[in-house]
């Protein structure tokens, strides 16, 4: 099993991005990559809203969600919301061990 989080971070003026390119460059986003259980965190650009970045965040289990949200980077993750007036909306999927359905797979092109 693994949770995936897709967390759409929006404001105005450019500030969506700036905060992603801030969480980059500051080193806060490759501390979480690194951080026991993380699967994945990446940031992308929904190309019909430039005002919104999608963070697609991914973890083992949800005790290594509670653990992130108990490290410093979360403080760090507020301030910089904070700084850019960045509002959210959150989805959370649990993942299907079955893997993708033979009906489905025919469509994907590796």
């Amino acid at each position: 099993m693994s949770i995936v989080v897709n967390i759409y971070y929006s404001g105005t003026g450019g500030n969506a991005r700036k905060f992603a390119e801030e969480m980059e460059a500051s080193g806060t986003a490759a501390k979480i990559r690194r951080e026991d259980g993380n699967l994945r965190y990446d940031y992308f650009s929904p190309m019909a809203d430039p005002e919104t970045v999608l963070l697609i965040d991914c973890w083992k289990d949800q005790e290594s969600i509670d653990k992130h949200h108990a490290s410093p980077m979360m403080e760090k993750i507020t301030e910089l919301r904070v700084k850019y007036d960045l509002h959210m909306k959150v989805e959370r999927y649990v993942s299907d061990e079955g893997g993708i359905p033979e009906a489905d797979s025919r469509f994907i092109k590796e």
